[in-house]
């Protein structure tokens, strides 16, 4: 059977941030930094940029001298490419003995400069974006165990965040749960999972079945959702993502103050009630009792005084609980689904394949 990616990253990470200046296209930076700060040494950002991840600037040198092991390249611009402006550094830090670790779809090894700093101290190329080999096309059969899928309104509201935050939630009360990473930031925090914006169309469906396989009756895979099906650029691996996965359950993740669709100001944001209904209606595909249990809101650029008011009135509009995953918490969320899902009867159905 197919494996997911298995990544031992060498810490301590010195994140790469060049001259990003933009928190959305900084995420993989951030999400490091949120979710694995013990591993963050520092960050490298070109003279200029305002971009602050919060932890201490570091030269290459003064990384290598600290003890830096990686240098992780902590940016996803649209469309995954290596910037030609990077390169200087990104050899610099091959030559002074760092692993140069990668999330973006260009290949370290297609930048000669890079390998040959690479090969003149053993250092490792790490393409993290790399799906494994032999995936399937999805079958559609049901699996044992219980998944919950994020979804979003769009792309960049808080899919991943909002996993983590689920499955920390799931673990307090004791449930067997298990963050299942679907990108690339993702799986660097994880140490595993599957890129599923980098596998061949055919098989993004058999890919999410891999990624989440069959459990125990008891236990809940919390998967990172991507793209948005109301994206225009990303929606097949949404839609891919979202029938191999086969959840049981939907996190709606939305950005409280975005309007239009990212990169898209043509394309309005869809209603939170139409998010849900055409999630409901395509994951019904391959699984008939799919329901949606919660929305998760990115409220950072609401005043803080409006907060509370606008998950309230939020929650009372659509019926259903509304949190700020990385604000708060998703602990109410986790309550719902321990008390809203009966476990044991999937173990009846289907039996015991863990």
């Amino acid at each position: 059977m197919t494996s997911q990616v298995s990544l031992q990253l060498k810490s301590p990470y010195l994140v790469f941030i060049a001259g990003v200046d933009s928190v959305h296209y900084a995420k993989t930076g951030l999400g490091l930094v949120q979710w694995c700060p013990e591993l963050v040494a520092g960050q490298l950002r070109f003279a200029g940029n305002s971009l602050d991840l919060g932890v201490p600037d570091m030269t290459m040198q003064q990384a290598a001298d600290a003890g830096v092991k990686s240098i992780v390249i902590g940016v996803a611009p649209t469309g995954g490419a290596i910037d030609d402006r990077w390169i200087a550094s990104l050899e610099d830090a091959a030559k002074l003995g760092l692993d140069i670790v990668s999330g973006l779809h260009s290949r370290l090894e297609d930048f000669p400069g890079v390998v040959s700093a690479a090969q003149s101290t053993g250092v490792q190329l790490i393409n993290v974006r790399t799906p494994p080999k032999g995936l399937p096309v999805g079958s559609g059969q049901k699996r044992s165990g219980k998944r919950v899928l994020m979804v979003g309104t769009d792309c960049a509201v808080g899919k991943k965040y909002t996993a983590l935050a689920l499955t920390k939630s799931l673990q307090k009360l004791g449930v067997k749960a298990t963050f299942r990473a679907t990108g690339q930031t993702g799986i660097m925090i994880a140490g595993s999972g599957i890129p599923i914006d980098a596998v061949v169309a055919d098989f993004i469906s058999g890919a999410a079945e891999v990624v989440s396989p069959a459990n125990d009756p008891d236990h809940w895979d919390v998967i990172e959702g991507q793209g948005s099906l109301f994206n225009p650029s990303y929606a097949g691996v949404s839609l891919g993502l979202l029938h191999g996965s086969q959840p049981d359950a939907l996190v709606i993740c939305h950005d409280a103050t975005r309007k239009v669709i990212d990169g898209r100001p043509h394309i309005t944001l869809p209603t939170l009630p139409e998010c849900i209904d055409l999630h409901l209606r395509c994951g019904q595909l391959t699984n008939a009792d799919i329901t949606c249990v919660g929305v998760s809101v990115n409220t950072s650029g609401l005043p803080d005084h409006q907060r509370n008011t606008y998950l309230q009135a939020l929650s009372d509009e659509i019926g259903l609980i509304c949190v700020d995953s990385v604000m708060d918490s998703c602990d109410a969320i986790a309550d719902y689904l321990v008390s809203h899902f009966d476990t044991h009867s999937n173990k009846e159905e289907i039996g015991d394949h863990a």
